[in-house]
């Protein structure tokens, strides 16, 4: 069996199955391959190892230059420091060897008396286990074992010593007792209440030009998607925590606003080439300040300031990963720093809605894979911009759905385990209609990491399509858990509710959302399609109104005002709106205008609209089973084999 912790020398320690260096028990940081070196040696510690075996052990084979090797090394020797040139020796033409040697406790002057202690207790364990016995291992190697174990051992030893040597073993005994008791009080009984929940508030960008924002909020997103992957750690979603960009908070009332127990904040400055990044973990169950540190590295560095301040945070809450999960929330997304850049401008211009803003996210994507065909995020980033493309119909779905594909399998491909990838396939494979395929990418994304706030609400979403409405609210509402501060997702449980046939509930609940978000002014579409399941017609189209006149006059938009005007029975206003759909340059979907013709009692130009779409592909038939505005045609055979050419279960 692997042991669980190597002792090195001094404070360091070898955890593998944290698969991470420790140094006084806290993380210390090492790229992946350089980790590898370092256990292998250690593992292997007395044998001389040659260059090539190091070689293919570490990189399995794969092709890499001596300088791969050499690099690993000095980073292992720099996250040591000096005392490693005493173990880690390079023997010239042959390779390489470590050796620790045993210590003397701190306080210990005679250092005859100590080596005499360490060498009689080593002959005697290997009496004792010589079917467990590791060579060459020092006694401060040796694993720290529960106090019943360590005494009866000390017993075992005193009765076969000599009398001359029995005060020596006595004191090793106490000694070993001694060092039990410090690492459980410094491990457990000093240890608080498990963190269940934390937020990683906006780091403020104190550099004087915005231009930068793009950086400091790019620094928080990172590291909210990095420590969101913690295990049974729920880490609050970007678009509550960003709510307070830009303010002097108080961190306890800003904890219990978001549900949590500690804060991750800071301050990001840029001049010139130089990065300085302030960090602090704050308790905010006390007030009191766990950790915090002040980083001055050059800007290419900036990945490598989020992995460290990762791996503290980590290291401050005591929380027990696995070694891939580690190497998981260290990794860098690519070497290439300004793919980098771009990819956090991406982000950025994403986030402020809009075509013309997902346009220029798109450019800087594609710029970032250009840089770095291999950086994996980036290509997630090409993808969502044309899943947007496709469900706002600002493309042609197939085409945008095609290359949306095309991207994520890219992403895939580079590194399967990446949750937004997942969830972005999901998205495709539903446009798709490959149900089944959608749910497994679904849960697939939420196993990689459970925090991912978008990837429950379009779970949500999906789970409505199936009508399995409850599954469907409780998943909504586990997303107003994580973002409990974006009311939208309250209008979003009332749009679900109404899909639910549940429209009084779906009313009252958009009314409060509403409400909450005073005094700014909301104009929510679902609010209009509750209006007219509820017959409330006239309210309806004012509302359809008000939204077209705020977001501009869209396909699909008039499409919707058709729906609440024909209801009205208002038909000559209706044909208006026909007139206008049929000699469209846009993108018209044929879905939504055959649930016009529908509500209109013109079932011919429905089904024959219904067919235009299937061969079309056209997104909105998703919602086949559960739009209302088709019920006067529901219980027709062609459409119930409508439903089932498209693959959603039948009722």
């Amino acid at each position: 069996m692997e042991e669980e912790k190597l002792h090195l020398f001094g404070e360091f320690v070898l955890d593998t199955t944290r698969g991470t260096l420790l140094r006084a028990d806290q993380p210390v940081h090492l790229r992946p391959q350089a980790y590898k070196t370092l256990k292998y040696l250690v593992q292997n510690r007395g044998r001389l190892i040659s260059k090539d075996q190091l070689i293919e052990e570490v990189w399995e084979g794969r092709a890499v230059t001596d300088d791969s090797l050499v690099q690993c090394l000095r980073d292992v020797r720099q996250a040591l420091g000096e005392g490693v040139n005493q173990y880690l020796r390079n023997e010239r033409g042959r390779g390489y060897i470590f050796e620790p040697a045993p210590e003397r406790p701190a306080g210990l002057k005679n250092n005859h008396v100590w080596s005499e202690q360490v060498e009689m207790l080593r002959v005697v364990v290997e009496d004792e286990e010589e079917t467990s016995r590791t060579d060459a291992l020092p006694a401060s190697a040796a694993p720290v074992v529960p106090a019943e174990r360590a005494t009866a051992g000390a017993n075992n030893l005193l009765s076969k010593l000599t009398r001359r040597k029995r005060a020596a073993a006595m004191f090793l005994a106490v000694l070993a007792l001694t060092a039990a008791g410090v690492v459980y009080f410094t491990r457990f009984a000093t240890r608080g209440p498990a963190i269940r929940s934390m937020a990683v508030l906006p780091f403020a960008n104190d550099s004087g030009d915005p231009n930068l924002e793009y950086l400091s909020d790019g620094l928080s997103e990172s590291l909210i998607d990095r420590l969101s992957q913690l295990p049974n750690v729920m880490v609050i979603a970007r678009s509550s925590s960003f709510k307070y960009k830009g303010q002097e908070v108080d961190p306890q009332e800003v904890a219990k606003a978001l549900g949590a127990e500690v804060l991750l904040m800071g301050r990001v400055v840029q001049r010139g080439d130089e990065l300085q990044i302030r960090a602090e973990l704050v308790d905010a169950r006390t007030g009191a300040q766990i950790w915090g540190e002040q980083y001055v590295r050059k800007a290419a560095d900036i990945q490598t300031v989020q992995e460290e301040i990762t791996r503290t945070v980590t290291g401050r809450l005591r929380l027990e990963l696995t070694g891939p999960q580690e190497q998981r929330l260290t990794k860098h997304a690519t070497e290439n720093t300004q793919a980098y850049q771009f990819y956090l401008n991406g982000l950025f211009h994403s986030r402020q809605g809009g075509v013309e803003n997902a346009r220029r996210a798109l450019d800087y994507f594609q710029q970032a894979v250009a840089m770095d065909p291999d950086f994996a995020l980036a290509w997630v980033g090409v993808a969502n911009v044309h899943i947007a493309f496709a469900g706002n119909s600002w493309l042609d779905p197939k085409e945008a759905n095609g290359k949306a594909k095309a991207a994520v399998q890219t992403a895939l491909l580079l590194d399967e385990g990446l949750p937004e990838a997942h969830w972005a396939l999901a998205l495709i494979k539903q446009h798709e209609w490959d149900w089944a395929g959608a749910e497994r990418e679904f849960n697939r994304a939420l196993e990689l990491n459970p925090s991912l706030v978008d990837a429950h609400t379009q779970y949500a979403n999906y789970l409505s399509l199936m009508e399995r409405h409850e599954e469907a609210l409780a998943k909504i509402k586990r997303a107003q858990e994580l973002d409990p501060l974006t009311i939208q997702l309250k209008r979003w449980e009332a749009y679900l509710l109404n899909l639910a046939r549940r429209h009084d509930e779906a009313l009252e609940l958009m009314q409060e959302a509403i409400k909450a978000e005073q005094p700014r002014v909301v104009t929510p579409r679902a609010l209009a399609f509750i209006y007219e399941m509820k017959g409330m017609y006239e309210e309806a189209i004012a509302q359809h109104r008000k939204v077209n006149s705020i977001e501009g006059e869209t396909t699909g938009g008039l499409c919707y005002l058709g729906y609440a005007l024909a209801a009205a029975g208002r038909k000559k206003e209706v044909e208006v709106i026909l007139n206008k759909l049929n000699t469209a340059k846009e993108y018209v979907s044929p879905t939504e205008l055959a649930a016009l013709y529908a509500m209109l009692g013109d079932k011919e130009r429905t089904f024959a609209l219904l067919e235009k779409a299937f061969a079309a592909h056209d997104l909105q038939l998703q919602y086949l089973k559960i739009e209302p505005h088709f019920d006067s045609v529901r219980s027709e055979a062609r459409f119930q084999n409508l439903v089932r050419r498209v693959g959603l279960p039948e009722s």
